[in-house]
């Protein structure tokens, strides 16, 4: 607590939860924003740093009773300025709350509380030949409440699906400090309206999640890795939509020329420098070198000018880290606006030639990667963000990718969620009475809406 503070509310929350609360403005400056640029972020009243549900509760209850917002917080890898301060907030963070409660081998389950790191999650299921699916891009710093309150997608989507099916139940605070339990253990469940998956996406505008049941799976007995070289983005598009009609791959990567040559810069890879485009194939299963091996047929008689197949697990999973590091490799490159499409896969080049038009009429670079096999692309505009000129003609092109997702029948976002960068664009998304909705929705869970108000929704 600071010594220096006055306000009675800080006073009486910190009599309360002891040294888990602070309103020191140096230790709160690290939890006032995500990584999203052009999002603002305000002044906090406090932070709390909770050790456990009953740090959730008397915070929530709290808060409740002096009508106080609450912006919920994980490792603050966001991506929209969904977790960013409010003026007056207290900003709830989530981190220390990071036990492996249990894993369960008989039912496949992992029961962990909000703050476990996805990726050591995938280390604690794998001690046990298990596997957590899951595996968005900042998996080895982003938590999985985090990842449950976006929605989290990452490369394995097309077979395995986001975060929400993977997720069995989840125990939350409501912003009164009520708990709730929602779902169930077993694999089938349809007692009542779906709670579990009302909450999995809302950006903490419902309830705060203190603990979540996720399933596993069997670890896959092999993988095999293809990886094929373009000088056209559409055709690799075109092989895309061949091999995915042939086979089903566990995850299918496209990087464009712009993305190459960063990661070429960045790694010294040796990347195919020609290449207008590249894709990282993965199968997986007992069928994955003979799926590669049709896939390699396939993607040379759509036009591939070099195509490599391993079975090798390690070599393939070298090659996926050209993919992991891309928007790394583009940070370093400049300021980045990194946006969210996905779009039905046949739409995909119409897509990337609205960006490339995007590109071209604002004056801007735009390296472009993401997830083929479900049509989610990550194009992210490279400026300096020292320029107020630039600034605007990145955030011009930005909107302007954004409008031409939506006249393709996309969304505007496929697994970042709405935070406050996409919100311009949401009512034209979902409809105007489905986000009365929405805001019906809200208003039941969140009377007083003391809880992340103003995002999402």
């Amino acid at each position: 607590m600071n010594a220096t503070d006055h306000s009675p509310d800080v006073r009486e929350l910190a009599d309360r939860l002891g040294d888990a609360v602070t309103s020191d403005p140096d230790m709160m400056i690290g939890y006032h924003h995500d990584q999203s640029l052009f999002t603002a972020a305000g002044a906090p009243l406090a932070l709390v740093r909770a050790r456990a549900e009953k740090d959730v509760i008397t915070t929530l209850q709290f808060a409740h009773a002096h009508s106080i917002p609450v912006v919920t917080r994980g490792a603050g890898t966001g991506l929209a300025g969904a977790a960013n301060a409010l003026d007056g907030c207290i900003i709830l963070s989530l981190e220390r709350m990071n036990n492996v409660i249990r894993i369960d081998v008989e039912s496949r389950t992992a029961t962990v509380q909000p703050g476990v790191i996805n990726a050591e999650l995938a280390a604690a299921a794998a001690e046990h030949g298990l596997w957590y699916v899951p595996d968005p891009g900042s998996r080895a710093i982003s938590t999985i409440g985090g990842n449950l309150a976006t929605n989290a997608g990452g490369s394995c989507c097309a077979k395995y699906g986001v975060t929400a099916d993977h997720v069995a139940r989840i125990k939350a605070v409501l912003a009164d400090g009520r708990i709730i339990h929602t779902g169930a253990s077993t694999r089938k469940n349809v007692a009542g309206l779906n709670l579990t998956q009302v909450l999995v996406g809302s950006e903490g505008t419902l309830a705060v999640i203190v603990e979540a049941t996720m399933r596993l799976r069997t670890a896959p007995t092999s993988a095999s890795t293809v990886v094929a070289s373009f000088r056209e983005t559409a055709r690799a598009i075109a092989a895309v939509l061949a091999l995915t009609a042939a086979t089903e791959p566990c995850l299918v990567e496209l990087m464009d020329a712009t993305t190459i040559a960063a990661v070429n810069d960045m790694t010294k890879m040796g990347l195919d420098s020609d290449a207008g485009a590249l894709l990282l194939i993965q199968y997986d299963g007992r069928t994955a070198a003979d799926d590669a091996h049709l896939c390699a047929r396939v993607c040379t008689t759509a036009g591939a000018t070099e195509v490599y197949e391993t079975n090798d697990p390690v070599e393939g999973e070298e090659f996926m880290q050209a993919r992991r590091v891309a928007y790394s490799a583009l940070e370093r490159q400049g300021s980045t606006l990194l946006d969210d499409l996905a779009v039905p896969v046949p739409q995909l080049p119409a897509l990337l030639a609205a960006i490339d038009r995007s590109a071209t009429e604002h004056n801007v670079l735009i390296g472009t990667f993401g997830h083929a096999a479900d049509g989610n692309l990550h194009p992210t505009v490279i400026f300096d963000a020292h320029d107020p000129e630039a600034s605007e003609r990145a955030q011009r092109a930005f909107a302007d990718m954004v409008n031409s997702c939506l006249e393709l029948g996309g969304t505007i976002s496929g697994e970042h969620g709405i935070g406050v960068l996409k919100q311009p664009y949401l009512e034209a998304m979902i409809g105007t009475v489905e986000r009365e909705l929405m805001a019906g929705i809200k208003n039941v869970f969140d009377p007083q809406r003391i809880l992340n108000p103003g995002r999402a929704l």
